[in-house]
């Protein structure tokens, strides 16, 4: 039941985060406003081609419910295990992602980036309704706030609401910062 509720959580930030409605969602999925309502509440369990139908549209891997199966019960929603690490996008896009928070259901997400040696954000990302910040942990990087550029080193930390932003990494190497995000946008 636990492990319900923490999937349900997730399919509800991912559905809130992204703007979906109910209604929306389960019409999609080709199930009922009623249905989707339970998973989400916990109290129903969605079938493997339901949560692989749910990761498709939010564009994220069946194994993203999954990541705290090997966990005690007494960690699972608290702790996220770097082995039980979903990543989410890829090298030859220029950007992996791997989700650091154990749920999607609290404030905010913790997210380590890790931009590839020479690629880009391919432009501005529209605004959204979300606090960005973080901390450039290795390698160098270029953001885009707005129209203001900066250029990152380790250790140096950035933070904004609702502005659109872009990033490139000129250098040979990765880049990877944690970013934080609130609320969950994953």
């Amino acid at each position: 039941m636990i492990l319900n509720k923490l999937v349900g959580s997730d399919i509800r930030a991912l559905r809130k985060s992204r703007g979906r409605t109910l209604k929306d969602l389960s019409a999609a999925l080709g199930r009922s406003v009623g249905w989707l309502s339970q998973v989400e509440r916990g109290r129903a369990t969605p079938s493997i081609p339901d949560l692989a139908a749910i990761g498709a549209l939010f564009g994220v891997n069946i194994s993203f419910f999954f990541r705290s199966m090997n966990q005690s019960s007494e960690e699972r929603g608290l702790v996220l295990r770097s082995a039980d690490r979903t990543a989410i996008g890829s090298s030859q896009a220029g950007l992996v992602e791997e989700l650091l928070s154990p749920t999607l259901g609290g404030s905010f997400e913790m997210i380590r980036s890790t931009f590839a040696p020479r690629s880009n954000s391919g432009g501005h990302k529209a605004a959204r309704k979300a606090e960005d910040g973080g901390v450039l942990i290795s390698g160098k990087l270029t953001l885009w706030i707005g129209q203001l550029e900066v250029h990152l080193e380790p250790g140096d930390s950035f933070q904004f609401v609702e502005q659109m932003y872009g990033w490139r990494n000129d250098q040979d190497e990765p880049a990877v910062a944690l970013w934080i995000v609130s609320p969950p946008v994953y």
